[in-house]
C-alpha cells in the first residue's frame, strides 16, 4: 500500500480535533460539520456522543468524517441538544476502534464522555497504578486514564471528580466532557493545546479552532484561557480555575503547520504570522533565485510572505492533485514508484534552466525534502535552495505531536550544511527560534519561554515522568507484572 501524499508522510502529524455543542436542535449535525472543518487535525477516526436528555448515543468509526457522519440515518440516532466529537490521529494507542473518541463510560454519578486533544506524560504511570487497584482498561488510549481517575475519586459531585482526576495528570490536554452536571470544557494550566468557545443563537460551543465556529456560522467569543473549566448547562456558564496558576506556554507549532491557515490562534490570524514567517526568514536567510515555489500545500502561506520580502516571483512549481484517494494498491515497486506523481508533480516548463527557493513548513526525517529537490532537478531546475519556515526540529514533542523518536530526527543527527547535502540542495536555511517569535510579534525570552518550543530547544514545559533516560516514551501498553 502506497500514501499518495507522498510530501505529507514526512510531517510532524496534527494531534486530534475536538468540538462540542450545548443548547442546540440537532446537535450532532453541528458537530458533524465542526468535524470536517477539523479534519486536517486527525484523519484516522471520528466518532460524535449525544445526550437527549436520558440516554447517551455514540457512533464512532474509522476513516474521515466523510463517508461516517453524511448520513441521514446516523445523524437521526445521535439525537439530542447536546453533542461531542472528536477527530483522531494516534499519539498513543494503537490505531483501532476501540480507541475511537469520545469515549463513553457509566460512573456511579452518570454517563460520562470525554473528547480529550493532546498527549498525558505520565499516563503510564497512572495507568499501572490503576490497574493494580483493580481498574479495567478498554483501550490503549491515555485518554482513558482520565475516565478511570473521574471513576476512582474520592470526592462527591462530578466536577469535583474531574477536577481532581486533572490535577493528577501531567502533560498537555485540552478536553470536552459530556458530565452529568453538563457541557464541561477545560484546558491544561499551561495551555498546550488549543481550545475556543463559541456563540450561535443560545447555543454554547467548544472547538479546538475558530475555523470550526466559521463553518457553522457560529460566533468566536473567546479562548479558554489555560487552567480554566467551563460549565455549560439550565442554569447558565460557569467559570473555575481550579488549579495552581501557571505561566502559559501554548505550542508554537499551532502556528507554523497544525492549525488552519483560516483559523484565529492566539488572538493572531495564522495565515498573517505564517506570511510573517516567511518574510521573516527572507530577511535571515536571502537567496538569489528566479522563484519561490511552495511545498503544497502548507508552505504556501510563507512562501507567499518570502516573495513579498524579497522580490522573487511566487510561482507554482509544484502542482497538486486534488482528486486522488489517500492509499491505493499497485503489485510491483515499478509501479508503487510512478504512484508518487499522481498527487505532486514539478510544473516543468516553469521550472525548467531557473534558480528556485523552495519553501516549506519543517523538516522531520527528511525523506520528504529529498524527493521534493530531486523532483526539481528531474525538472530542470539550474539551482535549487531550501528555506524552511520553523527553527531546525531537534527533539520529540510529548504534548499530543506524533513525532519521531529522537534518534530519527535529521536535525538531530546532521548540521544544517549536513542536512543540505543529505537533502542535496545548493543551500538550506531554517528560520531562527528569535525570528519565528519575532514573525509572531514577540521578543523570545530564553530564560522563560511564552511557548511551548520544545521540539526546537528542548525545553520541555512538564515533567516526563514515562519517559526512559534517553527521552523516548515507554509504548503506552502495560505489562501485568510492572
Amino acid at each position: 500500500m502506497l500514501t499518495t501524499h507522498p510530501f505529507d508522510d514526512d510531517k510532524l502529524k496534527e494531534e486530534c480535533g475536538i468540538f462540542g455543542i450545548w443548547g442546540a436542535e440537532e446537535a450532532s449535525s453541528f458537530v458533524a460539520l465542526g468535524l470536517h472543518a477539523l479534519q486536517h487535525r486527525g484523519q484516522e477516526a471520528a466518532g460524535i456522543v449525544s445526550f437527549d436528555g436520558v440516554n447517551h448515543h455514540a457512533h464512532r468509526a474509522m476513516g474521515h468524517v466523510a463517508g461516517n457522519f453524511d448520513r441521514d440515518d446516523i445523524i437521526r440516532k445521535l439525537s439530542g441538544k447536546i453533542a461531542i466529537g472528536h477527530v483522531r490521529y494516534s499519539t498513543t494507542g494503537e490505531t483501532a476502534l476501540r480507541n475511537v473518541q469520545p469515549l463513553f463510560a457509566e460512573l456511579a454519578s452518570g454517563g460520562f464522555a470525554i473528547a480529550h486533544n493532546g498527549n498525558l506524560s505520565n499516563a503510564m504511570t497512572l495507568k499501572t497504578a490503576l490497574i493494580r487497584r483493580g481498574s479495567i482498561f478498554q483501550s490503549t488510549s491515555d485518554t482513558e486514564v482520565i475516565i478511570h481517575l473521574v471513576a476512582t475519586s474520592t470526592y462527591s459531585t462530578p466536577i469535583d471528580r474531574l477536577t481532581d482526576a486533572l490535577g493528577q495528570v501531567e502533560g498537555a490536554y485540552s478536553v470536552i466532557c459530556l458530565a452529568p452536571e453538563g457541557l464541561v470544557a477545560c484546558r491544561d494550566p499551561l495551555g498546550i493545546r488549543p481550545l475556543v468557545m463559541g456563540k450561535l443563537g443560545e447555543a454554547t460551543i467548544f472547538a479546538s479552532e475558530t475555523v470550526a465556529l466559521d463553518v457553522i456560522g457560529a460566533t468566536y467569543l473567546r479562548d479558554v484561557e489555560p487552567g480554566e473549566l467551563v460549565i455549560v448547562n439550565q442554569t447558565g456558564i460557569r467559570s473555575f480555575r481550579p488549579f495552581a496558576p501557571a505561566k502559559p506556554r501554548p505550542c508554537i507549532f499551532e502556528h507554523v503547520y497544525f492549525s488552519r491557515p483560516d483559523s484565529v490562534a492566539e488572538g493572531k490570524s495564522v495565515y498573517e504570522v505564517r506570511k510573517n514567517i516567511g518574510a521573516e526568514l527572507s530577511r535571515e536567510s536571502p537567496v538569489v533565485a528566479d522563484y519561490v515555489v511552495p511545498v503544497p500545500d502548507s508552505g504556501v502561506p510563507a512562501a507567499i510572505g518570502f516573495s513579498q520580502e524579497s522580490g522573487i516571483p511566487f510561482e507554482l512549481g509544484i502542482i497538486r492533485s486534488h482528486y486522488v484517494g489517500r492509499t491505493f494498491i499497485q503489485p510491483t515497486d515499478g509501479v508503487r514508484h510512478l504512484g508518487v506523481k499522481l498527487k505532486h508533480n514539478a510544473n516543468s516548463a516553469l521550472i525548467q534552466g531557473k534558480k528556485i527557493v523552495l519553501i516549506d513548513d519543517s523538516i522531520v526525517r527528511g525523506t520528504t525534502s529529498v524527493k521534493i529537490v530531486q523532483m526539481m532537478r528531474d525538472a530542470g531546475a539550474r539551482e535549487v535552495h531550501m528555506r524552511i519556515a520553523s527553527p531546525p526540529t531537534r527533539h520529540s514533542c510529548f504534548y499530543g505531536v506524533d513525532t519521531p523518536e529522537r534518534s530519527k530526527l535529521l536535525a538531530a543527527q546532521m548540521s544544517v550544511e549536513e542536512m543540505a547535502r543529505y537533502i542535496n540542495a545548493d543551500s538550506l536555511a531554517f528560520i531562527s527560534i528569535d525570528g519565528l517569535y519575532r514573525a509572531l510579534g514577540d521578543t523570545r525570552d530564553a530564560a522563560s519561554p511564552q511557548r511551548c518550543d520544545a521540539c526546537f530547544t528542548g525545553d520541555y514545559p512538564t515533567t516526563l515522568t514515562d519517559c526512559d533516560a534517553e527521552g523516548k516514551p515507554r509504548p503506552l501498553s502495560l505489562v501485568a507484572s510492572r
